[in-house]
């Protein structure tokens, strides 16, 4: 109240094209800068002018003009050159995650993975799909009971199917909690590339952003209220308003999670932490006790964040990250695809796995308030710069690339398989005016 807004429009940039765009009010971030976000319910051929004015000024070389067709997130219409888009992309020329990930897949055994994980992984864990990618369609079938999660990674794959044309690959993605493959490289037989959303310091999978990180991205606007960017313009109070104690909610995922809690009924100066939900120590919530759930903007009304894991990776970090509080993460095994850009003391202060020093280290950050602040602004930045959107799209395709390259034979499409539909067009038309290669070409 009483500020000038800033107002942003986001048109065709011809007047003869009309087409619907949501562009809710910009998010302020609290440091002078400020996101916007926008959705587009349709295609323009010609290109779009986004303009930003503070009262009837323009600022921020405002306007800008994006030429060309920009296409609506389901129009299938895919960069026919993944060189062209990794650039317009501003794809990072290495992940040092992915480098790591493949050290021990120097060649790709196509017909050896066919004999032997279905065998291994399926009927143990059950929560197995086999995907082949082939002339940018997406082909899978189910091993095993468990494999509900696998609506997450074909949203993810369809969507960069319809952004640039893909390699073609043949894979395994392990869609449970758990990374499987736990031979190391030098043992016989080796291990076998297994795509997962987590890893951890005693396995060998190949990991992509998790189901949930890529799902809050592509349903942004759409379908959910907690993504990445919507965070970043609720981070609560400003750092010297916040209540100077150390916040947890979550499930009993975890026994950690439970010496929490006695922690906090112990200590309730330093620490409030809670359990919403009980799943797998119900004898204990009478002991306990349980916790209202609270909304997620609302943790950022405290100073400091305790992450500790869930089954696997608690898959909250990136969020707790991006709003403007200390983390204190629990040591772990288990990790996603960014942690590797990420230091301890720099970016988050690391707590020993049994949680014996949680407390202590909630005193040091109170007693060293311009210290803990400082971290808490650097992994901000860290995680503004390592979760960005196209982010996710360049670590998936990297991926798919560096498989591709390593695979000893051609992909098929097994007995079995069934294609994977892009999303019919029915709400909004979509025309692709990118050029076809000539078959003469390819």
């Amino acid at each position: 109240p009483g500020r000038t807004q800033f107002k942003v429009v986001i048109k065709a940039l011809s007047p003869k094209e009309v087409t619907r765009i949501y562009t809710p009010r910009p998010l302020d971030r609290n440091d002078g800068t400020f996101l916007m976000r926008y959705r587009m319910y349709g295609s323009v051929t010609k290109g779009l002018k986004i303009e930003i004015l503070y009262g009837d000024q323009h600022v921020a070389q405002s306007p800008y003009i994006l030429k060309e067709p920009v296409y609506h997130e389901y129009c299938d219409c895919p960069e026919e050159d993944p060189e062209v888009w990794q650039d317009t992309m501003s794809c990072p020329s290495q992940e040092p995650q992915i480098t790591k990930d493949f050290i021990s897949f120097p060649t790709i055994d196509l017909q050896r993975m066919l004999k032997e994980i279905p065998a291994k992984f399926s009927q143990t864990r059950g929560a197995i799909v086999h995907y082949t990618i082939l002339d940018n369609h997406i082909y899978r079938r189910s091993l095993g009971k468990y494999t509900d999660f696998k609506m997450f990674s074909d949203e993810m794959f369809l969507s960069l199917a319809r952004k640039v044309r893909l390699p073609d690959v043949e894979f395994y993605l392990n869609v449970g909690d758990w990374p499987v493959e736990h031979r190391k490289a030098n043992d016989t037989p080796g291990p076998l590339p297994v795509i997962s959303w987590c890893g951890s310091v005693d396995s060998r999978d190949i990991i992509l952003p998790t189901y949930d990180v890529t799902h809050s991205t592509l349903e942004t606007l759409r379908g959910v209220t907690n993504d990445l960017l919507s965070i970043q313009g609720n981070t609560g109070p400003f750092w010297e308003n916040k209540t100077e104690r150390a916040l947890f909610r979550g499930r009993d995922s975890r026994e950690e999670r439970l010496h929490l809690v006695k922690l906090s009924k112990e200590n309730p100066e330093l620490l409030d932490a809670g359990i919403t939900g009980y799943f797998f120590f119900r004898e204990k919530e009478k002991e306990l006790g349980k916790a209202q759930l609270m909304g997620f903007f609302d943790f950022f009304k405290y100073k400091y964040q305790v992450n500790v894991d869930g089954t696997v990776a608690a898959y909250r970090f990136p969020y707790l990250l991006l709003g403007d509080s200390l983390v204190l993460k629990q040591d772990s095994q288990y990790y996603e695809h960014f942690y590797i850009g990420l230091k301890p003391w720099k970016h988050y202060v690391p707590v020993k796995r049994n949680l014996e020093d949680l407390l202590e280290k909630i005193k040091w950050a109170k007693e060293n308030d311009e210290e803990a602040r400082k971290i808490a602004k650097e992994g901000q930045l860290m995680a503004r710069e390592l979760l960005q959107p196209h982010r996710f799209y360049c670590y998936y395709y990297k991926v798919l690339q560096k498989y591709a390259e390593r695979q000893a034979s051609k992909p098929e499409i097994r007995d079995g398989m069934e294609l994977v539909p892009q999303p019919d067009d029915r709400d909004s038309v979509c025309s692709c005016h990118r050029k076809k290669p000539l078959r003469e070409d390819l």
